[in-house]
This record gives structure tokens, C-alpha cells and sequence, in this order.
């Protein structure tokens, strides 16, 4: 037994280590990207498991697929925007013959301090029919996680992981259990485990459907759902890390409400009816949609009040806190000191100082200035910062990838000077594919892959090829070679960039320039391992 000091992205890399896990794999992505380097350290010092960064999610799920194939354990984690990447993958995976445990690691970002959306990952594990365990705390994400690939293997589904921000990114002491060896290599042989031809994947799926009552009956008995009725006229349902806020504000109440804690799914509706008949009104404080409050709904009596973020009692987004559930919970409003007076100044996020993204949007901005008329897509990633003052060129920033899509769409619209910015990480997650639709089509765009040689924006991971290879995959997937235009992006070089840039815009079909310079932070980063 030892105890360590972990983020909740570390508890859960931790846990599959001592579980035995032979490989772990993820695309980063903010606030899930601690999990696999922590993992990748753990590698590096002592040789197993096997863990690697990989395309995008949906070829990482794959992969872990592959091991669980093998018949041995495999971890994949991505953050909350990921697995609509890896759908495809995970929504077939519970009706594959799971032996080798698989577990899938998912960190939700309520508040969206690094996302697109606030998007509730265990809409996907009941879409899925498969169990989702919610830790409140950093001891839980380590034990849940152990226990996963337990659940996995005992019932043959993947089983998912589902951390949030607060979790993620917050230490704890954590004391782990003894670790195990991995499983014996020992591929799944039976005929049509693995194979989803329709008349196969419908006996898959009723097997599945037949499981669903033992897979009710372990969430209706585990400990991780723990009911206390104490007689009181209310009843407060949490989930995952909404527990700690509510045990913030339990010391005030007069008469303590009974409680129903859920931390593993399905929603264990054998302990919500015990709880809700003892009850006149009940309060659902959970982080993230209104999950378990809709559930709840369609389950009992509608003489029971239920309140929560439906009905407008709790914040419908962002992330809760013990202050912001009080009212909910018929508390009265904490009074916080109030500074007449004082206005503090936003500060939007800025590209580093020494950017080759702010010298890249520099030329650009001067280009659409002297021509006049231009459309500019974008992505996500530290470039999409282009976006804000001083620079405000991109248009559009949608999902990973959509630059590229998106400005085929507006060239067949009619647009004129239509340029893609993409990071060279997103151009090969999700990039590559839509810039061949626009080399079959021969749409009129120009792709600019702004290379700074890091996945940058989630810490600076090595991004999956090196800049001299992004030439040969433009020109593999079919840009005419004398349209693919490599530039260094520094201000010195700002008229040359230009004139290049406009020369590929009066091209009619499709031209990639590739801007490139090392990211600052990486390049610092390099400089002190040397010197230490």
C-alpha cells in the first residue's frame, strides 16, 4: 500500500498501472491530457505499459480495442468533445466480445474553460448501455478506475471513466492497493465476437440487451450508490463531485435531508423510489446536464417536487459550487464583500511573445486588407487566438478540422479568397480527410497549416509526424506540388510571406502554404532540459 499526492488525471493513470494494463492511448486534450503523460513518465522510467499519442480518438479507441482483442487490458482517454471523435468506435464496442478489460477515460469541462461545449458524457454510456463510474473525489477515480476493468471484464463492455475539470485538475492524497501483473496474452476465438456483420452484430446486440439486468442489479448493490433515510420531508440526490459541495452545506440544516449519492450508472432506480417515498420534495445537484433530474421524471410520483437545473433552481451552466446550490437547498444566499468602486480590466488570452501564429495572422491581416474581400475559417488550438484583438481574422471556429470543410463549403458557395487556417497537430487529427474532398472537388481555397511542431495548446506533446513530413502528406493526398508553398513565420519575412501568400490565392483550385516555427514554450522548455 503506498499513498501518493495525485490530480485525479494522475489517480486514475495510477490505477490502471497497478491493474495490470498493457497500453494506454489518447489524443490530449485539455482536461484529460495528465492521464497519458503521466503514464508515458511511468513508461519511460520502467519500461511497461505500452502508451503512445495517437491521430485523433477514434483511431486511439481503435487501438485499445485492439488489445482488448488481444485479450489483454487497455486504457483510452480523450476529453468530453473527443468521443463525439471516437462514437463510431465505442458505440459499436459493447456488442464485441470484451476479455481484455477496457476502460475509457472521459474528462467532462463544465464552465467550458477549454471547450467548445459543456457536453455530459453519460448521455454516451446509457446511449451505449454500458456503465459509467463518477468519482467525487481523487480516492474514488483511483479505486473506480481498478474496479472498471473488473466491471469490463465481468460483464464484457467497456466501462467509462467520467471525471470533470475540478476533478481532473485538483490533488489529493491517494492510497493505492498492491498491483497486479497483466493479463496472459489470449485472443478472443469466438466466431463472431469480433465481427459486426448484421447477422452477427444482432446476436451481439441481444446479448447485450440480456445483460442489462445483471448490469442494473450490480449498479442497484454497489457501494459507490449509497442511500441514507433519515426521516426528513427532503431528499437530496448527488452525483460524482457534486457530493462534496452538498457536504459543504449539510452542517446548516436543522434537519438533515435523507440522500441518495450516485457514482455508478445505470441510475439505480430501486434506491431513488426507497428514497423518493419517504420524501414530499427533492433536490438533483449534479455536474453537467440534467441527467439523473430528467431520469427522474418519467420514474416517480408526479406529487413529489423535484428541483434542480430544469426547473431553474441550480445554474443550468457552468460548474456548480457549495454557494451556487444553496438556494436549491432552501439555504440562505452567502453575502460575499462588495468593493464599490473597483473594476477590474478584462484580459483576453494572448498569443506568447515571439508567436509564429501572431506573425503568421500578421501577413494574413495584411493580405485581406489590400485585396479586400476574403472568407477565413479556422480550428481549435492556440491559433484560433487570431481570433481575438489584435489580429481578428478567423471567422469561424467550430470543431477540430472544420477549417478545412468548411472553406470547401464556402468556395462552392461562391466565396472568393477563401483561406483554411489549421495547427499542424488538427490538420493530421482530423484535417487530412477534408483537404482531399477539396483536391477531388478542386475547390478554390487556399489551406494554411500554421506548424509550430507541438500540440502546443494542451502542454507541447510531440505532434504525431515531423514538419518535414507535412509536405509529403499534402502532396500525397493530391495538391499540386507547385502549390504546396513552406514559409518561416517571422515578422522578417512579412512581405515575402505575403506576396506568397496572395499568389496562392489568385491560384484557381487548392494551395496549401505552411508556415512554420517552433513553438516558444516548447523551444524554452528544450533549452533547460539541455542545460540541465
Amino acid at each position: 500500500m503506498t499513498e501518493r499526492v495525485l490530480l485525479g488525471d494522475e489517480a486514475v493513470a495510477q490505477a490502471a498501472i497497478d491493474a495490470g494494463v498493457s497500453a494506454a492511448y489518447a489524443y490530449p486534450g485539455t482536461p484529460s491530457t495528465e492521464i497519458l503523460e503521466y503514464i508515458l513518465d511511468w513508461t519511460r522510467k520502467h519500461g511497461r505499459p505500452h502508451a503512445s499519442w495517437c491521430a485523433n480518438e477514434k483511431t486511439a479507441y481503435e487501438e485499445a480495442l485492439g488489445v482488448s482483442f488481444m485479450g489483454r487490458r487497455a486504457l483510452v482517454t480523450m476529453k468530453h468533445v473527443g468521443l463525439n471523435v471516437a462514437a463510431d468506435p465505442f458505440m459499436n464496442s459493447p456488442l464485441l466480445d470484451i476479455t481484455g478489460g477496457l476502460v475509457l477515460g472521459i474528462a467532462d469541462d463544465p464552465g467550458m474553460h477549454s471547450s467548445q461545449n459543456e457536453q455530459d458524457s453519460r448521455f454516451y454510456a446509457d446511449f451505449a448501455r454500458i456503465i459509467c463510474l463518477e468519482p467525487a473525489n481523487q480516492q474514488e477515480a483511483y479505486e473506480m478506475t481498478r474496479e472498471a476493468f473488473d466491471l469490463s471484464e465481468r460483464f464484457q463492455i467497456p466501462v467509462m471513466i467520467r471525471l470533470v475539470t475540478r476533478l481532473a485538475h485538483s490533488r489529493a492524497a491517494v492510497e493505492g492497493a498492491a498491483p497486479i501483473p497483466e493479463r496472459p496474452l489470449e485472443k478472443c476465438t469466438r466466431r463472431g465476437g469480433w465481427m459486426l456483420l448484421p447477422a452477427m452484430a444482432r446476436r451481439n446486440f441481444a446479448s447485450l440487451i440480456e445483460r442489462q439486468t445483471d448490469i442494473r442489479e450490480y449498479a442497484e448493490g454497489a457501494p459507490h450508490n449509497a442511500l441514507r433515510i433519515n426521516g426528513a420531508r427532503v431528499g437530496v440526490i448527488t452525483t460524482g463531485i457534486a457530493r462534496n459541495y452538498y457536504r459543504e452545506n449539510v452542517a446548516e440544516f436543522d434537519n438533515e435531508p435523507s440522500h441518495l449519492h450516485i457514482g455508478a450508472y445505470p441510475i439505480p432506480v430501486g434506491k431513488v423510489r426507497r428514497l423518493v417515498e419517504s420524501v414530499d420534495r427533492v433536490v438533483v445537484v449534479e455536474e453537467g446536464y440534467p441527467y439523473v433530474e430528467r431520469y427522474l421524471r418519467g420514474l416517480i410520483d408526479p406529487g413529489v417536487e423535484i428541483v434542480g437545473k430544469v426547473d431553474g433552481a441550480l445554474p443550468v451552466s457552468g460548474e456548480l459550487n457549495p454557494d451556487n446550490i444553496r438556494p436549491a437547498l432552501g439555504l440562505p444566499t452567502r453575502s460575499g464583500i462588495v468593493l464599490d468602486g473597483l473594476t477590474l480590466p478584462q484580459r483576453p488570452p494572448q498569443f506568447c511573445k515571439g508567436c509564429g501564429h501572431a506573425d503568421t495572422y500578421a501577413f494574413i491581416k495584411a493580405v485581406i486588407e489590400e485585396i479586400g474581400d476574403a472568407t477565413v475559417t479556422s480550428d481549435i488550438g492556440c491559433y484560433a487566438l487570431g481570433a481575438l484583438p489584435p489580429y481578428q481574422v478567423p471567422e469561424t471556429i467550430v470543431d477540430m478540422g472544420a477549417s478545412v470543410s468548411m472553406a470547401k463549403g464556402a468556395a462552392e458557395a461562391g466565396g472568393k479568397n477563401i483561406i483554411a487556417v489549421i495547427g499542424d497537430s488538427t490538420f493530421l487529427h482530423s484535417g487530412v480527410t477534408p483537404l482531399m474532398d477539396a483536391v477531388v472537388a478542386g475547390a478554390d481555397m487556399t489551406v494554411v497549416i500554421v506548424d509550430n511542431m507541438a500540440v502546443a495548446m494542451t502542454g507541447g506533446q510531440e505532434t504525431l509526424y515531423p514538419s518535414s513530413e507535412l509536405t509529403n502528406i499534402v502532396k500525397g493526398v493530391g495538391v499540386d506540388p507547385e502549390h504546396v508553398v513552406v514559409l518561416e513565420a517571422h515578422r522578417r519575412k512579412h512581405e515575402e510571406n505575403m506576396a506568397a501568400l496572395k499568389k496562392e490565392l489568385s491560384y484557381k483550385g487548392v494551395s496549401v502554404v505552411i508556415t512554420v516555427r517552433e513553438c516558444v514554450e516548447t523551444a524554452r522548455r528544450a533549452a533547460r532540459n539541455k542545460e540541465s
